[in-house]
């Protein structure tokens, strides 16, 4: 499925959450946090119609509470508008 943001908005996949911690520790689902970390699927387009400072496959952090998550063929995304973006990483 090939999907678009439209306008400033930003499709990522989130990073897996770790089920274990470094030392072996299993953390039961209520006591996970979501990290707001992914990796960039698709990227929409300013209103000017410019491009926006990210391309497919950029990790990035993300904050902000109005993002919209769906899943396709059982994976988890999320749509955020671009000014949630915090960093891109690496």
């Amino acid at each position: 499925m090939n999907i678009t943001p439209i306008g400033e908005r930003v499709l990522i996949k989130p990073m897996k959450e770790e089920e274990r911690t470094k030392g072996g520790i299993y953390i039961p689902e209520s006591a996970k946090e979501e990290k707001k970390e992914g990796e960039v699927i698709a990227v929409g387009t300013t209103k000017e119609g410019k491009e926006l400072p990210l391309k497919k496959g950029d990790k990035i952090l993300y904050g902000g509470y109005s993002s919209d998550d769906f899943k396709v063929d059982g994976e988890k995304y999320i749509i955020l508008e671009f000014k949630d973006v915090l960093a891109k990483l690496g």
